[in-house]
Order: structure tokens, then C-alpha cells, then sequence
């Protein structure tokens, strides 16, 4: 039935063929010269070389269509117990924020011209990439669309305003983005200037999802600034996302988790709709199994998975200079991922293909949201969700304890 589905789909969403024809005249010639620029866990690398997609351009039918794919991208699934619904492919929007390096101005718009073109209909973003920069680069493109024809998420906690006179201010740490200053502020006030600013970037009245950012040891510097915080967004910010959803300006209330434990503290405290989790669950870390993502689904609190390349390793494989959570991939890191791609080949399976397909063999699991910084990453991100991947690779990683036993796969 998902294969008959994959071969005959009509994209549910708008009418149009969501590969189309801009794949496929140009892709296979120039696969050889692809390079991985921009590869990073919030984009997938091309790296992966010609095989790939010159098999992935093959296996499409002589009536234009995939013939024996197993997974269509563009399904859509409702996101818990809001009545939101995406795309199983969505599109990151921090690598257009310049986490990495520079994107041209032409270029972030034809890369978000041809996530709309190609069927994603789930695009997320935030304030945070590139102080400002993502959210004015994706309202861009997204503004000219009809609104039911997307949904969008951004995020609260930081409040931008231009330095003094007498500031010296980088973009650290975007290589690129825009010079504002930011603070994180978690307070009634703040989650509501925070919100309409991101209105005013996108050139939008309203988004269909809210999330609380970033409130983890990583950005805070200590558990007592941290717990601050939390004791900010339980005493006043909550209310205000409260008054967001009830009132019907968002259709759900979230939050962005980067670090193990997290889930727990904003569960305990407050009533949530889904997490957008982003590193703690990839093909190569499965800890939130154990308990975070159960008791998730005890109170039915949906989940979106960010980051699923690891900030580059599961899409380059371990090549010199390859980052895991951001920074440089450990001896360690790298021969496990050696080991994953290792038993991939075996299959015929891109490594990129079984890291971005594996999350959405999760029940809460509604999207996973690879970033792109060109149009042909988001054709590539298409291509490795394309990817049949056989029952007996996920069984072989698990044999081999290189995935736990408990990981639903798809």
C-alpha cells in the first residue's frame, strides 16, 4: 500500500508535482561536480558524489514518477494533539541565517523558491539565525504564497535591538547574519515583543507555531541563570503564550531542545503541544528512547527532529574536518559513523538517507527538518527521503549495537 501510494501520489497539499521537472534535466550531468560546500547538521551535504543521485534519477519511472519508493516526502502528519499539519519533510531555516558560511542573497531566495516549487510545506525558523536574517530570507518567499498553503514556525526567548553608538558588535557565532544586539528575555513582555518582531522579518500576521529557545545550560552559563529563566517564562512568559493559542493567533505551543534532561524540566512545569528536538535523537544518539520520549508520548506531546545530520558527520560521513554537534567530530564519534556507513554500503543505502529517514520511524515523530543554503540541497534532502531502505539494514545496525534494540524505524 506505501509503496502504491509513493508511485501514483498526487501532493495533497497544492496539485503540483512535487519533484518535477526542474530535477530533471541538469542534476545527473553535473552530479560529479557537487561539492559539500554548506554541509552541516541543518543541511545535507552533496558530498554523498555522483552514484547517488544519478541511482536516485534512474529509479524514476518512465511516467515521470518513483517507481518502488518507500517513503513519500511530502505526507502529511498531524503534529499531537494540536490540529496543525505537516509536511514529513520540512525545511530548517538556520543555515540561511549563515551559521557556517555566507549565503548570497539570489541564492537563499531560489532555495526557499524551490523548497515551496518542490511540495515541502513545513518551513521553520527563528529570530536566533542570523539575529534576524533567516526570518527576513524565508517571510521573503513565503509572503507571495497563498497562506493555507504553508505552515510556519518561529520561536521566543531573545529580544533584538540595534548596539549603541559606541558598541563594537560582531555576528558571532554566524559568520554572516545582521548586526543587532540581542538579550534573552523570557517574560510576558518579552515572549510578546519577541513574537511581533518576528511578524514585522517575516512580513506575516501570523505564524502557526510558537516555540520557547534555547533554555539550556549551553546559552544560559550556569543552572542558577538558568532556573532564573525558567522561573521568568513560569511567572509571567507562559501567559502569554497561553493568550497566543487561545486566541487563536498560533496552533501550538512548543519548545526547542538541544541537550538530554531538558524534556523533562519543561514537562514537569508546563503544558505543551510537541518539542523540535534537534541533536539528542539522530541516527547516531537514541538516549531519549529510554525515557524522555515516553513520557512525551504519555501526555501526547508530539515531537519534530532538527539537526538530523549532527551538524554534518551523518551526512559527509567521517571525512577529516567533519563537525558533530558543532564542533569537530571526536576519534570516537567518527568510528562509529565509519561503522554505520560501513554496513549502509552494504545495502546500497546512503548514510544521509538512513539519518533522515530514521526519525520518522518514531509514532510522535510528525516532520524531521533538514536545512539547505541551495536549491540543490533541497533537491538532494528530496532524493535521500526517496531512498528505499530495507528492513534488514535496521536490523543489522541493531544486531551490531550500533542502534538500540527499543528504536522504531520506519
Amino acid at each position: 500500500m506505501e509503496e502504491e501510494i509513493c508511485r501514483n501520489r498526487t501532493d495533497i497539499w497544492s496539485g503540483i508535482d512535487p519533484v518535477g521537472p526542474l530535477l530533471a534535466e541538469h542534476l545527473e550531468d553535473d552530479a560529479a561536480e557537487v561539492s559539500a560546500e554548506g554541509a552541516d547538521g541543518l543541511g545535507v551535504s552533496l558530498a554523498l558524489g555522483a552514484f547517488f543521485f544519478v541511482v536516485a534519477l534512474r529509479s524514476r519511472g518512465s511516467n515521470g514518477n518513483w517507481e518502488g519508493c518507500l517513503m513519500d516526502p511530502f505526507s502529511a502528519r498531524v503534529l499531537s494533539r494540536t490540529s496543525v499539519t505537516l509536511s514529513q519533510l520540512g525545511f530548517g531555516g538556520a543555515p540561511l541565517g549563515e551559521l557556517f558560511e555566507k549565503v548570497a542573497e539570489a541564492t537563499a531566495r531560489s532555495t526557499v523558491e524551490t523548497a515551496v516549487e518542490i511540495g515541502i510545506r513545513y518551513f521553520d525558523t527563528a529570530p536566533w539565525y542570523g539575529h534576524g536574517m533567516s526570518e527576513h530570507r524565508i517571510g521573503h518567499v513565503l509572503r507571495g504564497q497563498p497562506r493555507q498553503s504553508f505552515v510556519l514556525s518561529t520561536k521566543v526567548g531573545r529580544v533584538y535591538s540595534a548596539p549603541g553608538p559606541a558598541q563594537a558588535l560582531g555576528t558571532s557565532p554566524w559568520v554572516g547574519g545582521l548586526p543587532f544586539q540581542l538579550r534573552f528575555d523570557y517574560s510576558y513582555d518579552g515572549i510578546v515583543r519577541s513574537y511581533e518582531d518576528s511578524l514585522h522579518r517575516l512580513g506575516l500576521n501570523r505564524v502557526d507555531l510558537l516555540l520557547i529557545h534555547d533554555l539550556d545550560l549551553n546559552y544560559h552559563g550556569g543552572e542558577k541563570a538558568l532556573e532564573g529563566h525558567f522561573l521568568e517564562l513560569e511567572r509571567s512568559g507562559w501567559k502569554a503564550l497561553e493568550e497566543l493559542k487561545a486566541s487563536g493567533q498560533i496552533g501550538g505551543i512548543g519548545a526547542g531542545v538541544n541537550q538530554l534532561g531538558t524534556i523533562p524540566r519543561y514537562l514537569d512545569r508546563f503544558d505543551l503541544d510537541f518539542f523540535l528536538v534537534a541533536m539528542p535523537y539522530t541516527l547516531l544518539d537514541q538516549e531519549p528512547l529510554l525515557d524522555e520520549f515516553p513520557r512525551c508520548q504519555e501526555r501526547d506531546v508530539g515531537i519534530i527532529i532538527g539537526a538530523p545530520f549532527a551538524s554534518g558527520i551523518l551526512a559527509t560521513g567521517a571525512v577529516e574536518g567533519a563537525k558533530y554537534r558543532y564542533a569537530a567530530a571526536s576519534a570516537e564519534v567518527a568510528r562509529k559513523v565509519s561503522s554505520l556507513e560501513a554496513r549502509c554500503q552494504r545495502y546500497g543505502v546512503p548514510l544521509a538517507a538512513a539519518a533522515l529517514q530514521l526519525p520518522l520511524g518514531h509514532p510522535s515523530v510528525a516532520a524531521v527538518i533538514p536545512g539547505a543554503i541551495s536549491p540543490e540541497q533541497v533537491e538532494a534532502n528530496v532524493r535521500l527521503m526517496q531512498v528505499e531502505i530495507p528492513a534488514e539494514l535496521w536490523q543489522e545496525l541493531k544486531r551490531d549495537e550500533l542502534l538500540l534494540a527499543e528504536t522504531p524505524t520506519p
